[in-house]
């Protein structure tokens, strides 16, 4: 994964003195219109954490198999990457306040649906229902934090805060989420519908009416939309199903080659119509297409660790999900406590290195992590990992979220956003397919239910591979990037 292109408006030139107060003059409205918008993102991490804990106990109370029970969590994983794009363009286009509010209260409805069913096939339609809310609201979100704060010191540190805030979603959800369980698993879909309940009236309030655009401007591609919506839920459904299926099976390689067809057609569309989808001329923005590419690095490797050490943990090691959760409770506490500084180390350092830190700091960690065996050490083998990775995704997060919007038109915020997400998105996706077929390659022919130690190293190296990769190529961008600047200021 790389990071390429150079943003040079993320610190402060040495002729441009910024306003020292500019960063903290906010006001009523500004600190309640990020609080409601962030609430979006803490929901879906809240919500993600919550739902992978209930799933055993959906399992055993609806009477789901295990293949079918897996879909609780791969459906909202296909609604949300496969509408991505559709959500970020419409919320350029029909407003991202519209599509915010929109998106918010249809991922209500379906947990709403989700915790009030009694069959499982609905319980799964509602995840991908959900899913579908939260492609319209993350694009809508942070286009317009981006679009809200100006850039520099103001807006990093809006995206610094937006990241914390995701952050608290998940350390908290692992918690909750085994609190709730506890209780009932219907639980874990009804209190998100009291948060999206609040930050659907924080929305409703303290966000901006969009501004009216005129007809021209506002038609809409339909030929794209189906597409490349088809594409993206066909190219994210092969890889989730491609550790179960086999990679090479023919039902995986049929359908990964449908994906295929579809965004060659889509490139085609795009290119003949007069009001694209996807301006194709906005994948030439290095910063952008490399900000996406280190997106998917950074949660397919984090999401992959974070399955290999909860796996370890509980079935290897025996110990309950509060234990757990417990374990891995510091990386939330450090990026909540990290992420709203990161808009002031952005400016100090500039995006391409923060990101490269980042990457230090997550290889180390995943190196740190292949030490583990059957009687590891929790202070001295388990906790440095954890540690690490709570400074390495508020140095790498925000950072990425940053290169990706700057520069780009307002108009195309919202789309930036969703190829951004995209990548989020089909990168945990794929590294996660990649590292559980490693995992299940281990102990091919053996008891399927359980993985040796071999098995958690093998998956391990994976990881660590995808981020050495990474951080080598963030080096090289954060050289150039330098170099150029130095270059800029003779």
């Amino acid at each position: 994964m790389a990071a390429s292109g150079e943003v040079q408006v993320e610190t402060t030139a040495p002729d441009q003195k910024e306003d020292p107060t500019a960063a903290t003059s906010w006001g009523f409205r500004q600190w309640g219109l990020l609080v409601s918008v962030c609430a979006a993102f803490f929901l879906d991490a809240l919500d993600n954490i919550m739902v992978g804990i209930a799933v055993p106990p959906i399992q055993a109370e609806l009477g789901m198999s295990t293949a079918s029970v897996q879909w609780v969590v791969s459906a909202y994983v296909l609604g949300f990457g496969g509408f991505l794009l559709l959500g970020g363009r419409m919320a350029d286009l029909l407003g991202r306040r519209r599509m915010f509010l929109v998106g918010v209260a249809v991922f209500a409805l379906g947990s709403l649906v989700g915790g009030l069913t009694d069959e499982g096939i609905v319980v799964i339609a509602a995840r991908f229902v959900m899913g579908i809310g939260a492609a319209f609201t993350a694009p809508a979100s942070l286009s317009i934090i981006v679009t809200t704060f100006p850039a520099g010191a103001q807006r990093n540190r809006a995206v610094g805060i937006y990241t914390a805030c995701g952050a608290v979603g998940y350390s908290t959800g692992v918690i909750v989420g085994g609190a709730l369980t506890e209780i009932s698993w219907r639980w874990t879909f009804l209190l998100p519908v009291a948060v999206a309940a609040l930050a659907l009236a924080g929305a409703l309030v303290l966000v901006p009416r969009d501004v009216r655009t005129d007809r021209a401007e506002r038609s809409f591609d339909i030929a794209g939309a189906v597409t490349v919506t088809a594409a993206m839920l066909l190219l994210v459904y092969s890889i989730v199903e491609a550790p179960n299926a086999g990679w090479l099976a023919p039902r995986t390689l049929l359908v990964f080659g449908a994906a295929l067809v579809l965004l060659a057609l889509f490139v085609v569309i795009e290119r003949r119509t007069a009001q694209p989808l996807l301006r194709l001329g906005l994948l030439r923005n290095r910063a952008l297409v490399g900000a996406s590419l280190v997106a998917a690095s950074i949660l397919g490797t984090y999401m992959s660790f974070q399955f290999i050490g909860g796996l370890y943990l509980q079935s290897l090691r025996g110990w309950s999900p509060m234990e757990m959760a417990l374990a891995f409770l510091p990386i939330g506490l450090l990026i909540a406590t990290i992420a709203p500084r990161a808009g002031k180390l952005i400016g100090r350092f500039g995006v391409q290195w923060m990101i490269f830190m980042g990457f230090v700091a997550y290889t180390a960690s995943y190196l740190l992590f292949l030490r583990i065996d059957e009687t590891s050490s929790y202070l001295w083998v388990i906790l440095p990992s954890i540690l690490l990775i709570g400074v390495a995704f508020p140095f790498s997060f925000p950072a990425a979220n940053v290169q990706a919007t700057t520069g780009v038109d307002d108009a195309e915020q919202g789309l930036a956003a969703g190829v951004l997400q995209t990548g989020y998105q089909v990168g945990a996706a794929v590294v996660l397919a990649v590292v559980t077929a490693t995992m299940a390659a281990d102990h091919a022919g053996g008891d399927q239910s359980t993985v040796p130690l071999s098995g958690y190293h093998d998956g391990l190296w994976v990881v660590t591979g995808f981020s050495v990769v990474t951080l080598l190529l963030t080096l090289v961008a954060a050289l150039r990037a330098s170099s150029r600047r130095k270059a800029a200021l003779r």
